[in-house]
């Protein structure tokens, strides 16, 4: 679990509107995945090492994969708690920690992430404590959380393609990562999606995309199983890949 006392606990609380439930009034992903990359962001700012600190030194964060676990994933509420923790470096990723609760303080969720610190100049990888001093080394806890692997269709049984708006693009000039969880599951048919909810979910990050493209979505379901790939239709290139345990 996060510890509180560490100099890299953040908590930040949200008010979920209702544009940020489906109609069924559960938390919509996107809405999810936007919470925790400004929780995360405000969290190094605080830290020193957030954006100003990154971009004065022609760098950036890149978030690399996502492992979700939900006991009860959001349906109707008003407000949700995330708390994190910057866990500090393991070779050259930053692993950091969040922790959802509800409006009655139950935790709800977690969410393990990692994060690389790049060039922005010619795409290179920097170990990010010999850049930012104050991150030590990850030390393990017994809850810990762990990455599985994603596994690619083998089929594809469901496609969608989606064209790159101007408002899809954020601050980095290419596409923010809530978008691609939102071609991912755009992708699953209606009577699917009705009928479940997320119970578990691994996602790596592999490429970016920028304004003019077009990415294709393909997935296959098999039982409470989707495997979803998300492509550059322009180079075929993989933008990202998931599966998501439902009930």
């Amino acid at each position: 679990m996060i510890n509180e006392q560490s100099p890299f606990f953040f908590t930040q609380d949200y008010q979920v509107r209702y544009s940020e439930m489906d109609y069924k009034k559960a938390l919509k992903p996107s809405a999810l995945f936007n919470f925790l990359q400004d929780v995360a962001t405000n969290a190094a700012n605080k830290g020193h090492f957030g954006y100003y600190e990154v971009t004065e030194r022609n760098l950036a964060w890149f978030l690399l994969k996502y492992h979700m676990e939900f006991s009860n994933y959001p349906v109707d509420i008003k407000d949700l708690f995330i708390k994190t923790e910057a866990r500090g470096y393991n070779k050259l990723f930053a692993h950091r920690d969040f922790e959802l609760y509800n409006e009655n303080k139950e935790l709800v969720g977690r969410v393990l992430s990692y994060w690389s610190l790049v060039n922005v100049n010619d795409r290179s990888m920097l170990a990010p404590q010999t850049v930012f001093t104050q991150f030590e080394k990850v030390e393990k806890r017994e809850d810990d959380m762990f990455f599985k692997k994603v596994h690619e269709p083998e089929r594809i049984d469901y496609t969608e393609e989606f064209k790159i708006r101007f408002d899809d693009i954020d601050v980095n000039q290419h596409v923010n990562n809530a978008n691609y969880i939102v071609w991912a599951f755009e992708t699953l048919p209606k009577e699917f999606k009705d009928t479940h909810k997320i119970k578990t979910l691994d996602m790596v990050f592999k490429k970016e995309i920028k304004f003019g493209n077009t990415v294709v979505s393909e997935a296959q379901i098999d039982d409470n199983l989707a495997k979803i790939v998300v492509k550059n239709k322009n180079t075929n290139d993989e933008l990202c890949a998931l599966n998501v345990e439902f009930v």
